[in-house]
């Protein structure tokens, strides 16, 4: 590929891509729009879903429908956004694979590139982290079922994934997940289908919990857990990897990553609301940050069929191998781009070595932590203050106003300008209120506990 000029005012210059091996090997733009729809939807569309019943309960079923509603609209038009921004660059000869040099050139601000890597690490691990985490949830959940007094933990399970996982990170590039991608959008549906079914079946049995939707009675905790389930959702709906996403893309990319939103899209409400409706009808404000805890208790029968729950749980074990694939695609990118190099083979004993190293030390590290500290719920709420909501809620507006320099006049300039200044307030909010929560039930747990803390 040819070199790409940086922008005049840019506080780097861009290298040849034909010498970045992070860009030739990881990134390689082979993909056509409804691969990136594959990747999007992978990337927003996971078992996070199973933790909006546990979002709803600090929120109660008006303000939680408003939010859920509210962050679906507000994502999709900062999606939109980032597209346009992509695509304007890219006509402008300086097409951005990579979120950090995209606000970097448009910003013009040096220390904007570190701002980018320093996010986008901390979502990348924090969810590397979680999907580690869950799978080996998954492996518990079915282990005692099948043998109540098993001797097995946990962290036993967490490591099982974690080997697993060192396996699947040796895919070389992002463009050859495209399949794996494919299968994770069915699975998503699949198991959101069944556990809606099942969530059905335990409210309408003799064994269903007593509903009560109730907040919290002191004031404060409210507006903690509010501000803590604003957080969870912001994380659900969030990724912070599109323009890597559309970095798949062959080129030119202008227009195609528009398709793949909708797609996404189409996917993201047929399975948020249905989740979270049925979830918080029959648990409210017991809800479990995994309602499929919810449906299978460690003490008390069943709330619905094993033969039922079982391949709901299959099917999110599998789908979590592809989420953990493509959040560590930006940091796979970055120990190519230092440890690789881009005029050998992308199979190379020069390249290879280096790859089956670096990404497996990755991936132990993870699931280290995963089985360290086992706080699913709180983890997706940090991860959404610190991490998605400025780079999905904030950056895109910003970035879209700069280069396109709408009116003052305008709409798009007062609404863009209302995003960026609501959600650096929620962010900053949820940061504190999510961090607190953590916080707290650090003091519940040992060191790899065999239980996930809510």
């Amino acid at each position: 590929m040819a070199e790409e000029a940086a922008a005049p005012n840019s506080p780097f210059q861009e290298i040849n891509r034909e010498e970045d091996a992070g860009a030739a090997f990881v990134l390689e733009s082979k993909g056509k729009w409804f691969h990136a729809g594959f990747h999007l939807t992978t990337a927003i569309v996971g078992p996070t879903i199973l933790t909006l019943p546990y979002a709803f309960r600090g929120l109660g079923w008006w303000v939680g429908f408003l939010c859920l509603t509210a962050m679906g609209v507000v994502t999709f038009y900062s999606y939109y956004l980032m597209s346009l921004v992509l695509d304007h660059c890219e006509k402008a000869g300086r097409r951005h694979i990579r979120f950090r040099e995209l606000a970097a050139d448009v910003l013009g601000s040096g220390w904007m590139f570190y701002f980018v890597i320093f996010i986008q690490t901390a979502i990348n691990t924090g969810i590397s982290i979680g999907a580690i985490l869950l799978a080996g949830q998954c492996l518990q959940i079915m282990y005692s079922n099948l043998f109540e007094n098993g001797a097995l933990k946990l962290y036993h399970f967490i490591a099982m994934v974690t080997v697993i996982m060192i396996l699947l990170s040796q895919f070389p590039s992002f463009h050859s997940l495209r399949h794996i991608n494919l299968g994770s959008l069915v699975l998503s549906l699949a198991y959101t289908f069944i556990v809606v079914a099942a969530c059905i079946n335990a409210g309408a049995s003799k064994n269903a919990p007593p509903r009560d939707y109730s907040l919290e009675s002191a004031a404060s905790s409210r507006v903690f857990s509010a501000f803590t389930s604003i957080s969870i959702i912001a994380s659900i709906y969030g990724n912070g990897i599109l323009p890597e996403i559309q970095a798949t893309l062959a080129p030119p990319a202008a227009g195609k990553m528009v398709k793949g939103l909708i797609m996404c899209y189409a996917v993201i409400f047929l399975t948020f609301y249905s989740a979270a409706v049925s979830g918080y009808w029959v648990f409210g404000n017991k809800s479990n940050s995994n309602i499929l805890n919810s449906l299978m208790p460690d003490e008390g029968p069943p709330l619905a069929p094993v033969w039922l729950v079982g391949p709901a749980i299959v099917f999110v074990l599998l789908q979590l191998f592809a989420i953990g694939l493509v959040y560590s695609q930006v940091a796979y990118e970055i120990m190519e781009r230092k440890s690789a190099d881009a005029s050998k083979g992308i199979f190379s004993k020069r390249n290879l070595i280096p790859r089956i190293i670096l990404r497996s030390l990755y991936v132990i590290v993870c699931g280290f932590f995963a089985a360290m500290l086992p706080f699913f719920g709180d983890i997706s709420a940090v991860v959404g203050a610190i991490g998605f909501i400025p780079l999905d809620f904030v950056l895109p507006m910003l970035l879209y106003n700069i280069t396109h320099k709408p009116k003052k006049s305008s709409l798009a300039y007062w609404v863009n300008n209302s995003i960026i200044v609501v959600f650096t307030c929620v962010g900053i909010l949820g940061a504190f209120s999510s961090i607190r929560k953590l916080v707290q039930d650090a003091k519940e747990f040992k060191l790899f506990s065999s239980d996930v803390v809510d």
